[in-house]
């Protein structure tokens, strides 16, 4: 039996002190992110969707609502697709400035592999697959869409792909509303295709 997963990335926030977000409340999608939402869900119109989970982020249900309105679905609000924890929430973060050039801050970065300043990669992986595999159960036989966080899409990707898990940001490919694909033939996952459908985005962007 043939199944897609799509593991998707919201699109892109409203941020414009450029903080770190994280889990926060209060973030929805800028009129671009909006745009985005819109353009995945034109792309995906003909797709033959039974299933759309989101986190229960505003920024992930704010994307989720074209793609489920086009197919006339309710939105499944799964937790194990929320953003990845991370110390620095609420800290601009940005390279050169904010809280990583104050040196109480340093002891943070201590252990980049694990990491030392948010939850654990493995963890994450695991729990991303698991919405993963709700999704599939969800959709047999067609194709479902998970709406979630660029980290969390990433490591998911990493894991499925058998690389290390901890990696450098700047070369994460998974751009705002990009689609991390997972294709199934039953339980066995045989194939991982990303796309773009709309556009291409910097990894480090505030918006993210």
């Amino acid at each position: 039996m043939h199944t897609i997963v799509h593991m998707m990335r919201h699109g892109e926030v409203y941020n414009p002190d450029g903080i770190l977000y994280g889990r926060l409340p209060g973030f929805h999608l800028s009129a671009t992110g909006r745009g985005q939402a819109e353009q995945v869900g034109r792309a995906l119109a003909d797709h033959d969707i039974t299933a759309v989970f989101a986190s229960p982020l505003q920024r992930a249900q704010e994307t989720a609502t074209p793609i489920a309105g086009a197919h006339d679905l309710p939105i499944i609000t799964n937790e194990e697709l929320i953003e990845a924890d991370n110390v620095f929430e609420g800290l601009r973060v940005s390279v050169g400035d904010g809280a990583l050039r104050k040196p109480r801050h340093w002891p943070k970065l201590r252990d980049p592999f694990t990491p030392s300043w948010g939850e654990p990669y493995i963890q994450l992986a695991h729990r991303m697959l698991a919405a993963a595999n709700k999704a599939r159960d969800a959709a047999r036989g067609h194709e479902a869409v998970c709406v979630s966080h660029q980290l969390p899409v990433y490591t998911l990707r990493r894991f499925l792909e058998g690389q290390r898990l901890w990696h450098d940001p700047r070369r994460r490919q998974c751009s705002l509303a990009s689609l991390t694909s997972l294709i199934y033939d039953d339980d066995a996952l045989v194939d991982i295709i990303y796309s773009e459908p709309a556009g291409a985005s910097d990894p480090l962007a505030t918006g993210a």
